[in-house]
């Protein structure tokens, strides 16, 4: 083939807009940030944009605008006022990643149903009706591109997380339907399932030493502990023009936990 007729892939998101809910710390944090080093401008929902996390000033100083809204998943009149707002702001939405989630651990005989509401209203009602929400303007749009923030947990069970995993699970089979459903609007859908990253929201489970100790193991192809930035790169690639023939697929980054 003619050198002047290979299209080599594109990891470049120059000229996107991108939305990240849950994007104050950890792995949001994260994402945004590599999203806004591969070229693309960010906004950020947050549970409370009162306080402009420190991710929007780097987003800023990698040379990309940061656009701070409130966005409380669990709530319907915040989810369209964040869409409306990053639309008014940035007028278009390329890149949803939805990232907001929790998983308040106990074993499953003693899990409220408190507990039980609130793990599936951030983890499930807020992912659907977000993706709703931006994929309606996608849809008007011409297309774009959805990653679903999804857990090892989907595909492996872990002792005292079953709710956890019962929603993550949920969002890995969402992923498939979103793009069966929308790819005729050029619209991908596809998730991340990543193994145990340390974040402030894992940190105290795994200063536990047995229990760092098991899930090291447990790593078996590579016997390390995730980083934000591990997950990071996997997303930036759903989201690139490089990745425009995959939809529908959930990515596991466990370091090789699900094939032992």
């Amino acid at each position: 083939m003619p050198e002047s007729d290979v299209r080599f892939p594109s990891f470049d998101l120059s000229g996107r807009v991108a939305l990240v809910t849950g994007a104050a710390r950890g792995l949001g944090e994260a994402i945004a940030l590599a999203l806004a080093h591969a070229g693309a401008d960010v906004v950020l929902g947050l549970r409370d944009a009162s306080a402009a996390p420190a991710v929007a000033g780097q987003i800023e100083s990698l040379g990309r605008r940061a656009v701070c809204v409130q966005m409380d998943v669990t709530r319907l009149d915040q989810i369209a006022s964040a869409v409306e707002q990053a639309l008014s702001a940035t007028g278009r939405i390329d890149i949803l990643i939805n990232n907001a989630g929790l998983g308040p651990e106990n074993p499953a005989e003693h899990v409220s149903e408190a507990d039980f509401d609130l793990t599936c209203a951030v983890n499930l009602k807020g992912t659907f009706f977000v993706s709703q929400a931006v994929g309606r303007a996608m849809i008007a749009q011409g297309g774009g591109t959805i990653v679903n923030l999804g857990s090892q947990a989907g595909e492996v069970a872990l002792p005292g997380e079953a709710v956890y995993c019962m929603t993550k699970a949920a969002i890995h089979h969402l992923t498939r339907c979103l793009a069966v459903e929308w790819g005729v609007h050029n619209i991908t859908v596809n998730a991340v399932a990543p193994t145990f990253i340390v974040t402030p929201g894992t940190a105290p489970a795994l200063e536990d030493p047995a229990f760092r100790s098991d899930v090291l193991e447990r790593i078996a192809g590579l016997h390390r502990l995730g980083r934000p930035m591990d997950v990071a790169g996997a997303v930036v690639f759903l989201a690139s023009p490089a990745a425009s023939l995959i939809t529908g697929h959930t990515m596991l980054i466990d370091g090789g936990w699900t094939v032992r």
